[in-house]
């Protein structure tokens, strides 16, 4: 836990110094810091690219996963940018829905990877390179991804994905959606430079607040990317926040202007770096993601999973109560996440705070803190009915395969872990 007074803790973040947090590789992560001011130098090709490609595209597709595509989606929702797509499920009748509502040949699809090798968005752009269309990558240098295209954007390789908000990864997408990134960034600087101040830093008092916190209660629409920063950063070390729609201390999300957005994105990154330090932990790894990765490995290559997925719900949610959580992770067509309501309110009956996960996009968001974070959770997972499968070129899996394993090898992982879980089908 740190000792630092607050005005000592701004000063030393500012100046890089890893014994901040843990005195590792800390400092090899602070790009967000000065990404701000670094895009402000960009904006204009981004802009020109999305401007030039207007009379050519009538949809976009952004093919990501976790930080690549949580900051876009909140956009998405905030602007009302209706022809632009987010595509962060494997689930094949959400892939076939998608297909039928756009035109190929008049889409631009955005790959995006820090990695390049984030398998979801791999087999996307496996699956929809023979549809047709162009194609755009967002990526860090060296990436595999870059072949797959002919215009490539280049991130900033000391920003790890949930800090990526301000960087080329949300502001490509918010070019192609039309909004105006200068007057965002504007927004950004200035609560950049408000999180220097020793008195009176927004930054610096959330986070001292939400280092406090056991359970955070956030919406379905910021509360989507915050899932992810607060989640991944803090939960490991059986420590973390745990984000939640209920039961939790809650947060006003509520921005008048979207363009306050620029501010949030800022804020809440100082904000969750400070906490980590108090917390004594770094915020900018995540030692337990690939877990559930590997064991999705096994079961594609097995071809069946291991764990014995038999249990009852109801000699689950006996164990729930005050101080613990129940995280329902529902492997189903998105389109569906309404038909949860139910489960949620037993769940909820039970006086334990509830968080509620899409698989696998939770794997990128919330899927650190279930596994390296406190004990305290109870897991429900849901599945449903996935039709036919929807193969992929070149892969010996199909979507329907994908997501079935990426459901048990979570499962598996989180038996391994210790964790109490039940599959439940919708």
């Amino acid at each position: 836990m740190s000792t630092l007074a607050p005005a000592e803790l701004v000063e030393l973040i500012w100046e890089g110094d890893p014994s901040v947090w843990t005195g590792h590789d800390e400092a090899h992560w602070l790009g967000w810091l000065d990404e701000p001011a670094r895009m402000r130098e960009r904006a204009h090709e981004l802009l020109e690219f999305a401007t030039r490609l207007e009379p050519e595209v009538d949809d976009v597709v952004l093919m990501g996963m976790g930080g690549s595509s949580l900051a876009p989606e909140v956009m998405r929702r905030s602007f009302g940018a209706e022809r632009f797509h987010v595509l962060d499920t494997t689930h094949p009748t959400a892939i076939r829905r998608l297909q039928e509502r756009i035109d190929a040949d008049r889409t631009l699809f955005v790959a995006a990877s820090k990695s390049g090798t984030t398998l979801e968005t791999r087999s996307h752009i496996d699956y929809f390179r023979k549809q047709g269309g162009r194609f755009a990558v967002v990526t860090d240098p060296g990436s595999p991804l870059a072949e797959f295209a002919e215009d490539v954007f280049y991130g900033e390789p000391t920003i790890g994905g949930r800090y990526s908000a301000l960087s080329v990864f949300g502001l490509l997408p918010a070019a192609l959606m039309g909004v105006d990134v200068v007057r965002l960034l504007d927004r950004a600087e200035e609560m950049r430079e408000a999180c220097r101040r020793s008195e009176g830093n927004p930054g610096l008092d959330l986070g001292l607040w939400l280092a406090e916190q056991q359970f955070l209660q956030v919406d379905a629409d910021f509360g989507l990317w915050v899932e992810q920063l607060v989640a991944e950063s803090t939960g490991k070390e059986g420590k973390g926040i745990v984000p939640v729609r209920s039961g939790g201390e809650s947060l006003e999300f509520r921005l008048p202007d979207p363009y306050e957005l620029g501010q949030e994105f800022f804020r809440w990154e100082f904000a969750t770096a400070v906490a980590g330090s108090i917390l004594g932990i770094n915020p900018f790894d995540q030692p337990d993601v690939q877990a559930a990765k590997d064991k999705t490995s096994q079961v594609l290559e097995q071809g069946k999973a291991t764990a014995d997925r038999d249990g009852s719900i109801d000699e689950l949610l006996a164990e729930a109560g005050p101080g613990r959580y129940v995280a329902i992770q529902a492997f189903v067509d998105p389109a569906r996440e309404g038909e949860l309501e139910p489960l949620i309110r037993q769940a909820r009956g039970t006086g334990a705070a509830v968080s509620v996960g899409l698989g696998p996009r939770y794997l990128h968001s919330t899927g650190q803190l279930h596994k390296g974070g406190p004990d305290t959770g109870l897991f429900v997972q849901v599945v449903d009915d996935l039709g036919d499968e929807l193969p992929i070129p070149g892969q010996r899996f199909g979507f329907r395969a994908l997501i079935a394993a990426q459901a048990d090898g979570d499962f598996e992982a989180l038996e391994e872990r210790g964790r109490r879980i039940v599959r439940v089908a919708l």
